[in-house]
């Protein structure tokens, strides 16, 4: 079936929600009806043939008394779901008064099997009965759906009864995914503040199958392989994922089956997955799709992937799976939680804010590890991931986990405005557990944003697209490891650095005759005995030096404590009091973990030629890592000459003068 008729199809289901829609809801809400209408019209026509059947099993288990009838009725459907009311939708369309046709609906909906009840759940459908019965629209939008002018079934229609003539083609279930999927991107374009987080554009998602699949192309073998999507929204990352795998398949030779798995928190695309699945025929693909979050209750936590693919949501609040997983301080998950060599634990957890590299690491840690390709993975990012976080936040810590086990392979800048509901940069990470040798301890940096071509047409904030000539470049550079003004590579240790505390000794003057406040005692004869052993150490202890002039007091040093401040001041010019920092002085540094020599080297160099008496805290010193385009792929605007930038001052000069000298010729 060519694009033409899957057009026509689309125009006509689309000029349902403007014929007998526009009045009842506003336009945003037509995909509240058109989209479980297109999914229960669907499934009807497929089950028409067999509905005779399927009636005669189910007659036969009510009275064998079976309590479980739905995989005996399936399979008498011959599918991977079925209905079991005494209804066809069309059978639906004679009813004159409207609560006979909403009895009969809803009969007929209650009679599908769980997998497309718990769709028309997730959609709300049934919500919607009661507005379209009020309405008197119900029974105008099923005239439509079985209308003789678009065909949604498998089987043809003809046009004479020799059945030569052929008025409409069947709709096979790719077909019938595509016509759904561009229902589902026409309403997001209506809608895309919302809907677009649910959606990637297909170029992008493009872009990301050939990342992960190129590569290896030639490595896959006769055999399964899984795809996982952890944010799969309505599941078009997982098609195109099993589009691009089947054709690379195919294309050396392959025969090669497909399992997807995904997990969508948002009811409504949970729904648009899984009947995206049926409607395909993939009936065991629909079961694969969890519902729920992946963060505080993960749908897969058992399975290892072979390639994963995702867009997960970015500076989102994750607050509430925090809270359902114990508290940011107590998720002891080991997905978000490693260890150091030492065994000391290195939690992963980043601000509640923005949760969106856990589900990156969710994806590492569904890893496959005994596999001669591993797994490999994609994943759409703001910036803050590879920047945002010091040294022992939990962003960072991620960050060290990854690139210190050397899984990130690439990490790739796309242009602005690539997204619908977003117009910020966006970065595809491209990780692998099993390397190549050339690519072992490195990670590749690719700035693609220049790398667009213009939409003639926005699509929400959406003006530009990754061309497959375009696709084809980057995709190019990446499998060259090309060195270019758009592409580097560096050693992982390049991204690390130590953070360390330089501290510098207090040193204080003491000033025994300076007052100390009465109230700051409860005895009065305490201050008497203070003052008397300040007094009597001043005799002889130096007065620059306050560890011996506080031993010479002979005081506690709680009493000590208290007193200080009111007796001494800050003076480079004493001694200093061993390990005592003046936090005044305090400082902070970032060290290359790639600088000659180390954080000592550092010190000697950077240091102690300016602050002979600084040092570092060794207790506070955290390994940190981030990645800088704008550190590497910054070009700043070259300046003007001087020369051009006096003649341009003499030319204002001359034009003002000769402004001056019109205006005061006018005065006169």
């Amino acid at each position: 079936m060519d694009n033409q008729i899957h057009n026509t199809i689309v125009s006509f289901i689309w000029g349902i929600a403007d014929d007998c829609l526009r009045d009842v809801y506003v336009r945003g809400k037509y995909r509240d009806v058109i989209l479980p209408m297109t999914v229960i019209r669907r499934l009807d026509a497929m089950l028409e043939d067999s509905k005779d059947t399927v009636l005669d099993m189910k007659k036969m288990l009510d009275a064998s008394k079976i309590d479980n009838q739905w995989p005996a009725l399936c399979n008498a459907a011959g599918q991977a779901f079925c209905n079991a009311s005494p209804f066809r939708l069309r059978d639906l369309t004679s009813r004159a008064k409207k609560q006979t046709l909403k009895t009969d609906f809803e009969v007929y909906l209650d009679g599908f099997s769980p997998n497309v009840q718990e769709i028309l759940e997730k959609f709300k459908f049934r919500n919607q009965i009661d507005t379209m019965i009020e309405a008197d629209i119900l029974g105008a939008v099923i005239e439509k759906f079985i209308s003789p002018d678009i065909n949604l079934s498998p089987n043809p229609v003809y046009k004479d009864d020799a059945q030569t003539i052929v008025k409409h083609p069947g709709l096979d279930n790719h077909g019938m995914g595509t016509i759904f999927e561009e229902l589902i991107r026409k309403f997001n374009e209506e809608n895309n503040e919302e809907a677009g987080e649910h959606w990637t554009p297909r170029d992008v998602v493009e872009l990301m199958t050939d990342l992960v699949f190129m590569p290896i192309a030639d490595q896959i073998k006769d055999s399964t392989y899984s795809c996982y999507d952890g944010a799969c929204g309505t599941g078009g990352m997982l098609t195109v994922t099993q589009d691009r795998l089947l054709a690379i398949a195919q294309q050396y030779g392959k025969n090669v089956s497909i399992h997807l798995f995904g997990q969508e928190v948002n009811p409504e695309t949970y729904a648009i997955c899984k009947a995206d699945m049926l409607l395909k025929g993939d009936g065991q693909q629909a079961e694969h799709i969890s519902y729920g979050s992946t963060l505080s209750l993960d749908g897969n936590a058992t399975r290892q992937f072979d390639f994963m693919l995702s867009n997960p949501p970015y500076g989102k609040s994750w607050k509430v799976d925090a809270e359902k997983m114990g508290g940011k301080k107590e998720i002891l998950d080991t997905r978000f939680n490693a260890y150091l060599e030492g065994g000391e634990q290195m939690a992963m957890i980043p601000r509640t804010s923005d949760g969106q590299l856990l589900f990156l690491l969710n994806n590492v840690a569904k890893m496959k590890k005994d596999t001669p390709l591993g797994s490999r993975i994609a994943e759409v990012h703001n910036g803050s991931s590879i920047f945002t976080g010091d040294a022992g936040s939990g962003e960072s810590n991620a960050r060290r986990y990854l690139i210190e086990n050397d899984l990130i392979e690439a990490i790739i800048a796309l242009p602005e405005n690539m997204f619908y509901n977003t117009g910020i940069g966006t970065f595809i990470w491209i990780l692998s557990n099993q390397k190549e040798e050339r690519r072992k301890g490195k990670i590749q940096l690719i700035d693609a944003t220049a790398m667009k071509s213009p939409l003639r047409k926005n699509m929400g904030k959406k003006n530009c697209e990754v061309t497959p000539e375009i696709r084809q470049e980057i995709v190019r550079i990446f499998m060259q490891m090309e060195q270019s003004e758009a592409s580097m590579i560096f050693n992982n240790e390049e991204f690390g650095y130590w953070s360390v505390t330089v501290e510098r000794p207090l040193r204080l003057r003491i000033y025994p005759d300076r007052e100390i406040p009465a109230n700051l005692f409860k005895k009065p004869d305490e201050l008497a005995s203070v003052n008397t052993a300040i007094a009597e150490a001043a005799k002889t202890a130096p007065l620059d030096d306050w560890t011996a002039f506080s031993k010479a007091t002979k005081l506690k040093a709680s009493v000590l404590k208290k007193i200080r401040s009111f007796i001494t001041e800050k003076d480079p010019a004493c001694k200093p009091i061993e390990g005592e920092p003046d936090v005044d002085l305090r400082d902070a540094e970032n060290i290359p973990l790639t600088y000659e020599g180390g954080i000592d080297a550092f010190m000697k160099n950077e240091v102690l030629p300016y602050a002979p008496d600084a040092y570092v805290d060794g207790k506070r010193t955290q390994i940190g890592y981030e990645i800088s385009f704008t550190k590497y792929f910054y070009k700043p605007t070259e300046l003007r000459p001087m020369e051009e930038i006096l003649e341009s001052l003499k030319a204002l000069e001359r034009e003002a003068d000769g402004m001056m000298a019109e205006i005061m010729e006018g005065i006169s």
